[in-house]
């Protein structure tokens, strides 16, 4: 007897999202090395869905604090930004708040290590 076999195709369709958002206080040194940012007291996180979606939050995130960015890359849709703790945690949380506010956007709980 020969059994009937289901096929399960998956998608990824990406919505409208902030999928993480992460800020790294007082990060070792070799982090910065290894990403080859400039040293600064923080480091904050971001993807973002749909990808170029990263130039808008760097945008965002650099108006709403005294931070730099450390990288951008609006084919991934990762951004790294750079500054002391509490300006990294104010542009993470005014990407987060903005894309979600005025976008609609669903935002990422922000976390911190």
């Amino acid at each position: 007897m020969e059994q009937e076999r289901s096929r399960v195709i998956q998608e990824f369709v990406p919505g409208k999202q902030v999928t993480l958002a992460h800020v790294i206080a007082n990060p070792d040194k070799m982090l910065y090395t290894k990403l080859g940012i400039n040293e600064a007291g923080a480091i904050g996180i971001l993807t973002l869905t749909p990808t170029e979606t990263a130039i808008i939050a760097a945008d965002i995130a650099t108006k709403a604090a005294n931070v730099e960015l450390g990288f951008l890359d609006r084919f991934t849709g990762s951004l790294i930004v750079v500054g002391d703790v509490s300006a990294v945690e104010m542009a993470v949380d005014a990407v987060n708040r903005v894309l979600s506010e005025k976008l609609r956007f669903t935002p990422a709980l922000v976390t911190k290590s």
